[in-house]
């Protein structure tokens, strides 16, 4: 688990895995996580350290949900996002929450076939969304 400390280089990841958008304050999401005792920012850091990857993970009563998968470039492909997973799903677990979600954006097809080789399958639903706050001051 991750703390206050990590905001900046967790947001920097995500960053550079194109999670962020405009919209929203990455920043602001992590410091809800970490003040909520219904979610969690799991990460892993390499041997000099820094944060290699990272998820954040919460529920909200009836399900689980994962949100900002993201390893470093150079970490990319050694299982961190597996392992994160894992964590997710034990964390959700603990919780006594039987179902963990997550959303995938429709122009990201590589991204889905990743969940689907770790068993996750494709939902019959469509999602809906309405902004209620404005969490950036650049929109």
């Amino acid at each position: 688990m991750l703390s206050a400390s990590a905001a900046n280089e967790a947001v920097a990841l995500w960053e550079q895995a194109g999670l962020t958008r405009p919209w929203n304050d990455p920043h602001a999401d992590f410091r809800r996580a970490l003040e909520s005792p219904a979610a969690e920012v799991l990460g892993i850091h390499d041997d000099a350290g820094a944060l290699a990857a990272t998820v954040m993970v919460g529920v909200d009563g009836h399900r689980g949900w994962i949100y900002y998968l993201a390893a470093a470039e150079e970490h990319r492909g050694q299982g961190l996002g597996q392992r994160l997973i894992s964590a997710a799903e034990d964390w959700v677990r603990s919780q006594g929450i039987a179902k963990l979600m997550l959303m995938v954006r429709t122009e990201n097809s590589g991204l889905a076939e990743y969940y689907e080789q770790l068993g996750y399958q494709r939902q019959e639903t469509t999602v809906y969304g309405r902004r209620l706050i404005q969490d950036s001051p650049s929109t």
